[in-house]
Order: structure tokens, then C-alpha cells, then sequence
């Protein structure tokens, strides 16, 4: 990808890996949010939920973590491409660029068992 034996080609990666890891961090925290939404309309106004309106928070909440969960494990699969092409003059002394894509693959772990505890808490 670069022969321009810069490291500054390294942290522009590492940008944007981080940056599709808030991203999908807040997809995350937001389908956690619209799931809980109708669990909450429930406990306020037992009389005016309806099933359905459970239901689709719970099915559009889970949508939204497994999209957080899909944006971390592609980001991550894409980051590690592109540390493929790097040579080993584009690498500082001693830093060790493989953390922040574990961190988003941890993220991905962890979405994936926020959905399971979820749809187990809801059966």
C-alpha cells in the first residue's frame, strides 16, 4: 500500500480504526437504549403498551447492537488488511499497533454477549 516508510500512514489507520470503534460503541449503547425503551413504556404505562410496540423495540434494539457488533469485527478485519502492507520502517520502535484492534474485537465479544443475555432475559 505504501512505500513511504512513514509512520504517519500507521496512526491514520489507527484513526480510523478508533473512530469506527465509537461507532460502533454508540450503536451498541444506542440499541441497548431502544431496547430498553419498551421495557420501560411497559413499567409506565401498562395500559397503553401493546405487544407489538414490545416487540419491536426488542427486535430493533437487537438490530442495532448486532450492527455495532458487525461495524467492530469489519473494522478490525479491515485494520489488520492494512497492517498487512505496511513495512517495518512505517512501525516506531516498540509500538505495538495489534491493541486497538483487539480492543474492537473484545467490543464485538461483548455485544455478541449483550445480545445473549438479552434475548435469554426475554424468553
Amino acid at each position: 500500500m505504501s512505500d513511504l516508510k512513514d509512520p504517519r500512514v500507521l496512526f491514520a489507520a489507527e484513526r480510523t480504526l478508533l473512530a469506527w470503534n465509537r461507532t460502533s460503541l454508540a450503536l451498541i449503547a444506542f440499541g441497548f437504549l431502544v431496547e430498553r425503551a419498551g421495557l420501560l413504556m411497559r413499567v409506565l404505562a401498562p395500559e397503553q403498551s401493546n405487544s407489538i410496540e414490545a416487540i419491536t423495540t426488542f427486535w430493533i434494539g437487537l438490530a442495532f447492537i448486532l450492527l455495532g457488533v458487525i461495524a467492530a469485527t469489519y473494522s478490525s478485519k479491515q485494520y489488520s488488511s492494512v497492517l498487512k502492507t505496511l513495512n517495518t520502517q512505517e512501525y516506531p520502535a516498540g509500538y505495538n499497533a495489534k491493541w486497538g484492534m483487539a480492543i474492537n474485537l473484545l467490543i464485538a465479544l461483548l455485544g455478541v454477549l449483550l445480545i445473549t443475555g438479552l434475548y435469554a432475559g426475554r424468553t
